[in-house]
């Protein structure tokens, strides 16, 4: 399974777009095509398609917040690609690209707490539960370096 990330650009951004999660799953994921627009007009963006061989199977944006801390605001993987261990290894390598920001600190995302699947699976990436957003809404998770 080869599985890389893309910048997001005018050869595949409607391929994003056309990406979906199962229906049950559409309250905890915002739209791609939503997120590629906010990301067009707002500073500290980057977009990045997940991509399986030359098939792209999900989506993950990420935001540098400050010099010190970039928080990750989407992320997906379509309905036909679930399951196979492709967030995973797509997690794992944006983390990695991440990490390469100088004088970061903090690395954050937040998640629904109803999410039945979402606390493990970051966790095992090293994110801690740190309390809710300031809404009271979405549960916020930590990696500190």
């Amino acid at each position: 399974m080869n599985i890389f990330l893309k910048d997001v650009d005018s050869s595949n951004y409607e391929a994003v777009c056309d990406l979906e999660v199962f229906e049950e799953q559409e309250e905890y994921v915002a739209c791609n095509m939503w997120s590629l627009v906010e990301s067009r007009y707002n500073k500290g963006h980057t977009c990045k398609a997940i991509y399986q061989d030359d098939t792209p199977v999900g989506f993950l944006m990420w935001v540098q917040e400050s010099p010190e801390q970039v928080s990750i605001w989407r992320f997906m993987v379509d309905k036909n690609y679930q399951k196979e261990g492709i967030g995973s290894v797509a997690l794992k390598i944006a983390l990695e690209e991440i990490m390469r920001t100088p004088n970061l600190k903090i690395i954050e995302i937040c998640y629904n707490p109803q999410n039945p699947v979402a606390k493990e699976f970051y966790s095992r990436y090293g994110f801690q539960e740190v309390g809710m957003d300031e809404e009271d809404e979405d549960m916020l998770a930590q990696i500190l370096l």
